[in-house]
């Protein structure tokens, strides 16, 4: 993915209000079997952030307006729009009326493969996901994840653990996901929330991504059920651990097992199960 860090600047001139607090706090009427005395709760803001390459916008996601870098450029990665962290030139995050803009300038290359697939948007055949003109790509063959990286119970649980207590805007609102990165002797090295599962995955994908973190030898965690889309974004990636409290479905096993992938699931502080790849966890005897 590159090791270079992407230029990344909030604006803060009269182009760009401040960006908004990743909660706010209501009080709501509560009723338990009776009316109970109001008290206060924090929820999690939601705002519209349009993803723009080279001035166009490709695309507006739903998400919570925190660590928006990280989501653009790990949302350009696992869109394939570009290749590496290095083929975005600028990155520029502004709160506008409405939402938020994370607007990006990426390499030629990058630009004319992205205008090209936003000219088959408009054609009258496909399969309709994200201008691709196949099935085929709606399902790309991932790259395979080249690890020996092996993990003991032990060494699983304490990444799960580890996610809880990264989890500080779930635990103010219990209402948002969150993704982590792992890795021995280091522990947990990034963690990311977001409402979206999906986005909080990019964002981790690119907090790594940024910072220039090799993933091949640690366990990405996350909060959500195991989709295909998860397993796709852990392959490009290249984390050969996928770690999930919620069960997976078998596009996505099958498509983990393509990337040499280790899928454990349902994981719970008793313990997981482990349904790809097996041979990724030592020790169990």
């Amino acid at each position: 993915m590159g090791g270079k860090r992407a230029m990344a600047t909030v604006l803060a001139d009269d182009e760009s209000a401040p960006l908004p607090d990743t909660r706010v706090t209501v009080v709501p009427m509560a009723w338990r079997g009776a009316m109970l005395p109001a008290s206060p709760r924090d929820v999690p803001e939601e705002v519209a952030v349009a993803l723009t390459y080279n001035g166009s916008t490709q695309a507006v996601m739903m998400a919570t307006p925190a660590d928006l870098e990280d989501f653009a450029v790990g949302f350009s990665l696992t869109e394939r729009i570009v290749q590496s962290v290095d083929d975005i030139e600028s990155l520029e995050i502004l709160s506008l009326d409405g939402g938020i803009e994370a607007r990006m300038w990426i390499a030629d290359q990058c630009s004319r493969k992205l205008s090209k697939r936003r000219r088959m948007m408009a054609g009258p055949t496909g399969c309709g996901l994200c201008g691709i003109e196949s099935l085929g790509e709606a399902l790309p063959v991932v790259p395979v994840v080249a690890s020996d990286a092996r993990f003991s119970p032990d060494q699983l649980m304490t990444a799960l653990a580890a996610l809880t207590e990264s989890q500080a805007l779930h635990r103010a609102t219990r209402a948002v996901h969150a993704a982590g990165f792992w890795q021995p002797g280091s522990g947990m090295v990034t963690a990311r929330e977001d409402l979206g599962r999906h986005n909080a995955m990019d964002k981790l994908v690119g907090a790594l991504a940024r910072n220039g973190v090799a993933a091949s030898n640690g366990i990405a965690v996350i909060t959500s059920r195991v989709s295909v889309e998860i397993v796709q974004k852990a392959a490009t990636l290249g984390v050969p651990v996928l770690m999930a409290v919620s069960a997976p479905t078998s596009l996505a096993l099958r498509t983990a097992q393509q990337a040499g992938i280790t899928i454990i699931a349902i994981a719970r502080t008793d313990g997981f199960e482990i349904f790809t790849r097996p041979d990724r966890v030592c020790g169990m005897g």
